[in-house]
């Protein structure tokens, strides 16, 4: 084969089958789950205002300053592949009117997201998130039914090995005094932090949190918990999550250190964690954002919501060996056609049997009938139709069991009747 001269670009995949069609059946499994708690599919445009989520993510984040995919269209307009699902969300909840449907406004999301990171295990620069907000409701059980979502999910799945973690990162009220003692904090031990860490500590300190390197987290480790100063009014918040958690029987640990790489979460903060994944192992995360709406120029609306990573949700379920976790469907029957027969005869029967919504299949290169039966061993069907000149002329075809080496002649007008027979185990 010769060189190939393109390549999916860095940080990109191809999904073909069978993973293909394995991620579709996790994304079918996610919307049966969320739609049983009454969210609603939403989808909103790979493209969106730069603006938005400037004013959203933050403009000190590392999304917005290193990892978005923004362009300048020929209108002039500064346009940015989305990096993230929520703001798009709300801005769409805004704009299309939807608080006057009621409240809360309970959607959900499967789709595709850009942000232009160094690739590794689990982490891409297109990678595909199921997300849900509820928005409108302010309640503690709504936090607690959106964190619940993704343990039912991961329990359908048959995942067992992540634990919740989950913090209140304070309100407009509490934080700023946090941020303060922070950063006292953070001076003191500037010379031990990466280079990275001390320009946040100047602009955004909470985001220290989120570093990776291990003499950060050991500088980090006698810094002062927001839980120690977050306000009555998001403590009272946050043990009503908790007990939320517990009357849905979802087990979580406390980690006063967990925050959020977006600016806009207030209040709840969560994240699955996974083992076997290394230092990627978030599969699943989110928290509350009751300000958002109002940075967007909409009345205050309180929210909450999560995303989930499917790539490593994938990756979780080869970790625990639970590969397929579910046969795919196999096809039930190809469709063979002996040299010299009439190839519309074929393919008229072909139709028949898919019309009778079978999964069927025939031979598109010219191939002789063994080749055919290679092809349709190859592709797992359980039967194989041979339409044969001598068959044809008596009226009938021959139906041939592959996995017990049986073989029969049918009428072929009785075609569809037999091969239900044979699927309810009657023949």
């Amino acid at each position: 084969m010769a060189e190939l001269r393109y390549r999916a670009p860095k940080g990109t995949y191809d999904l073909v089958f069978p993973e293909s069609e394995r991620t579709e059946r996790v994304l079918a499994l996610a919307g049966e789950v969320l739609t049983l708690r009454g969210y609603r599919r939403i989808s909103t445009p790979v493209l969106e205002n730069t603006e938005l989520f400037r004013r959203s993510i933050g403009e000190d984040t590392d999304i917005v300053t290193k990892e978005m995919y923004t362009f300048e269209d020929r209108g002039g307009e500064s346009l940015t592949m989305r990096p993230e699902g929520t703001a798009p969300v709300i801005r769409a909840y805004l704009e299309r009117g939807l608080y006057a449907e009621g409240l809360p406004q309970k959607l959900f999301y499967f789709g595709p997201m850009f942000r232009r990171e160094r690739p590794q295990a689990g982490r891409f620069r297109q990678f595909y998130q199921i997300g849900a907000e509820a928005v409108g409701s302010a309640d503690p059980l709504i936090d607690a039914e959106i964190i619940s979502i993704s343990a039912v999910l991961f329990q359908r799945l048959g995942l067992e090995r992540y634990r919740l973690v989950l913090n209140s990162v304070g309100c407009r009220n509490c934080r700023p005094g946090y941020r303060e003692v922070l950063t006292g904090y953070l001076e003191g031990i500037a010379p031990s932090l990466c280079e990275q860490c001390r320009k946040r500590a100047k602009t955004n300190p909470m985001r220290v949190f989120d570093c990776k390197e291990e003499g950060c987290r050991e500088a980090l480790s006698g810094a002062p918990a927001i839980a120690e100063h977050i306000c009555p009014e998001c403590r009272e918040h946050f043990e009503g999550v908790m007990g939320g958690l517990e009357m849905l029987e979802v087990p979580f640990d406390v980690d006063r250190s967990l925050v959020r790489g977006l600016d806009y979460y207030t209040k709840t903060a969560f994240e699955f964690q996974f083992e076997g994944l290394g230092a990627q192992n978030a599969v699943s995360a989110g928290g509350r954002y009751d300000y958002l709406a109002e940075e967007l120029g909409g009345p205050p609306t309180p929210g909450v919501g999560f995303s989930m990573g499917v790539e490593r949700l994938m990756m979780s379920l080869d970790s625990e060996g639970l590969g397929m976790f579910e046969e795919l469907e196999q096809m039930i029957v190809f469709v063979a056609g002996v040299e010299g027969v009439d190839r519309g005869r074929v393919f008229s029967l072909l139709k028949e049997i898919r019309d009778a919504s079978f999964s069927a299949d025939a031979d598109f290169m010219g191939r002789s009938l063994k080749a055919q039966m290679k092809q349709a061993d190859r592709l797992g069907a359980m039967l194989v139709m041979i339409v044969g000149g001598e068959e044809l002329e008596r009226g009938g075809v021959a139906l041939r069991d592959l996995g017990r080496s049986e073989q029969w002649d049918i009428p072929i007008g009785d075609a569809v009747s037999e091969i239900e027979r044979f699927l309810e185990g009657t023949r």
